[in-house]
């Protein structure tokens, strides 16, 4: 299978990390082409991605292809040094394709269509948009295959299309009879003698359109099943092709943070390469730790390997009610924060900030203030340190004693309209978690429930409220095999129809986790919280008995809950039933796992400092707005200043050092860029 490194290799050379971004000189007069690559080349860009929105420029009208632009694009490029990774088209069809096929637009679970005039405008289940998509596709590939300035190839753009319409529901039955070959298993799945809603004829099994009241959840599960599959088919379908003319180059589509429309890990084991697309909020104190969950969670996705920022802002965007650009220095925090969690490609959207259309206020590389701006000068600053960091850190690991585990299915179940809280939400909750290990300085790794979790000293289970029968196996032979777990509250709740298990929650896990009976789940209202003696805790609560020989870490005091556990431990098996404070959480989680043999990289850390080791660097990462001084593991050479450090080493706002172990012989990387 290809891989980054395929890229990030040029013949003869180290490694590198690639640098660059989304570049649509289309929407420009062709004498701005050649000033753009002159300052990509002052800039230290490698890689743009062209043709992500091309669709209507190449084939204007149908059957027509018009590549000569794209041709010269192509050489100019080649003729810079700057590789490309080119994208198919398919996410904006040109507007004949709808006109022509109306089939192709996607309808809404009103029924009504969504039209042309912005992107993703496609049904994913349509014949004709997919064979439509296949044909450019297929041109595209024959006539670039050989092309020396391609060097990846990205498929559609951030796939995320619903579709209720009549060719959604004509593939959801048949998706449906795959899954589960006749109606009585559907029925019996889906729980249909609630409500009286049997089928008796494949013909009324619909999407889960607007309806009176509640919807059947198990329905609208499996429909959020069955659309992560549509969508995976369509890339699939693009990727194969153009794999068979060029099998030597990677091929990817780029994810959106932490989404709950596709199934990540499914997706990521059909890429060579995953990439993201990440847009932190420079005014959320903690965007920080959220762009290191994100990190965590796509390096996890390509099983540790290095992956992609595809996109990221270089300032403000626009699709906030009030968007604000990055202080000084935060962009180049963040873009090397990502290659500390194990990217090897910082991209943004865009290059050039465009001056016309929807996006004219996101922000570019080069902004609308040029190359005088100071955007641009930062962009020229990272170019810079990220050549230097090139040769020492590309293809190299990040390695964890900790996973997290997540599972979109169970995402998926949780958030149905018919529940106890709708204040309950999944990514949420999973976000609190991974920040409380973030605060607590300890690197961890994502997991699905059903991988091998034996490398792991400690698992950590915020919430999966629908676990099936593997994934219960799986973790009782993780704890009975010496490992230790921790699991939040509404965890194992429901089977994989979303089935509520036999007393509240499966009883292979109660007797893990030492919980002899779930009495009531007891919600809390958005001002409301608990007494739990050491910690507050908020969100949820339950009233739960413990099994004997189970300690009572923590209990409930006051209220209906009095003396009843809220932090219940088994052995190596914890369960945590309400959403700690943050600074509860964390101590909690730092606790068990300082137990568990799971330790920060760097003891002794100020408040908002990150390290995160990487092969033999240490990255050390101040996401807080005043100096600080940081103690060092011993004597190192920091590999963006060139100076050493012993014992310690002070920060400044929104710094960064990179620190190789002193004898570290330093790498030249004289002639990298182009």
């Amino acid at each position: 299978m290809p891989s980054l490194d395929d890229v990030t290799r040029p013949p003869g050379r180290p490694p590198r990390l690639l640098y660059g971004g989304d570049w649509n000189p289309e929407q420009w007069p062709e004498e701005t082409w050649a000033e753009d690559l002159r300052l990509m080349r002052r800039a230290g860009v490698t890689s743009v991605t062209l043709g992500v929105f091309s669709w209507s420029r190449i084939e204007p009208t149908p059957g027509a292809r018009e590549f000569d632009w794209l041709d010269r694009l192509m050489d100019l490029t080649h003729a810079h040094g700057v590789g490309v990774v080119l994208a198919t088209p398919t996410s904006s069809p040109p507007p004949w394709l709808g006109r022509l096929h109306p089939e192709t637009l996607p309808r809404d679970e009103d029924g009504r269509t969504e039209w042309w005039g912005s992107r993703q405008h496609f049904s994913h289940s349509s014949e004709n948009y997919r064979r439509h998509a296949a044909a450019i596709t297929e041109d595209l590939a024959a006539r670039y295959a050989g092309h020396p300035a391609l060097t990846m190839w990205h498929i559609n753009n951030e796939y995320c299309t619903y579709d209720w319409g009549d060719e959604a529901a004509r593939t959801f039955r048949r998706w449906l009879r795959d899954r589960y070959g006749t109606l009585d298993v559907l029925n019996t799945a889906w729980g249909n003698d609630f409500w009286g809603q049997r089928y008796g004829d494949w013909a009324e099994v619909l999407p889960p359109r607007r309806a009176h009241y509640l919807k059947n959840p198990a329905h609208v599960l499996d429909f959020r099943r069955y659309t992560s599959d549509q969508l995976l088919e369509c890339y699939r379908a693009e990727r194969d092709i153009v794999r068979r003319h060029t099998p030597h180059l990677p091929v990817t589509t780029n994810f959106m943070p932490f989404w709950s429309g596709q199934d990540g890990w499914a997706w990521a084991a059909e890429e060579d390469l995953v990439s993201v697309d990440v847009y932190p909020d420079p005014r959320d104190p903690g965007a920080g730790p959220y762009n290191a969950m994100i990190g965590d969670l796509t390096r996890s996705q390509a099983g540790g390997r290095p992956w992609m920022v595809m996109e990221q802002a270089a300032g403000a965007v626009n699709w906030r009610g009030v968007n604000h650009p990055k202080p000084y220095g935060l962009n180049r925090l963040w873009s090397l924060q990502a290659v500390a969690h194990g990217a090897d490609a910082v991209c943004y959207f865009q290059w050039r900030q465009s001056r016309q259309g929807a996006e004219k206020f996101h922000s570019g590389m080069i902004g609308h203030a040029g190359e005088r701006g100071r955007v641009f000068r930062e962009t020229v600053r990272i170019g810079e340190e990220l050549a230097r960091l090139g040769p020492h850190v590309a293809g190299s690991r990040v390695t964890t004693d900790i996973a997290v585990l997540h599972d979109w299915d169970s995402w998926w179940a949780g958030d149905q309209e018919g529940t106890l809280s709708r204040r309950v939400d999944h990514a949420g909750i999973v976000r609190a978690w991974h920040r409380a290990l973030w605060d607590a300085h300890l690197p961890v790794s994502f997991a699905h429930p059903h991988h091998d979790l034996g490398a792991h000293r400690l698992v950590v289970v915020p919430h999966l409220y629908l676990l099936d029968d593997t994934a219960i196996d799986n973790l009782l032979a993780y704890v009975h095999g010496g490992g230790t777990l921790v699991c939040g509250f509404l965890t194992g709740i429901a089977d994989r129809d979303d089935r509520v298990r036999p007393g509240g929650m499966d009883a292979r896990l109660r007797e893990l986790l030492g919980i002899d009976l779930v009495q009531e789940w007891w919600p809390l209202d958005e001002d409301e919280h608990v007494d739990c003696g050491t910690f507050r805790g908020s969100l949820w609560s339950e009233e739960l008995t413990a099994a004997p020989g189970a300690e009572t870490v923590a209990a409930y005091r006051g209220g209906e809950l009095d003396g009843l556990p809220a932090v219940l431990r088994n052995g190596r098996a914890w369960y945590v039933s309400t959403l700690p404070e943050p600074a509860g959480l964390s101590g909690l989680l730092a606790t068990v796992a300082r137990e568990a043999g799971a330790r920060p990289v760097v003891d002794g850390l100020p408040e908002g400092v990150e390290a995160v080791r990487r092969g033999d660097l240490l990255f050390l990462l101040h996401h807080g707005p005043d100096p600080v001084t940081v103690p060092l593991p011993g004597r190192h050479r920091d590999l963006l200043t060139g100076t050493g450090a012993e014992a310690s080493l002070t920060l400044e706002r929104y710094g960064v050092a990179v620190l190789a172990p002193c004898g570290t012989e330093p790498i030249d990387t004289a002639g990298e860029l182009p």
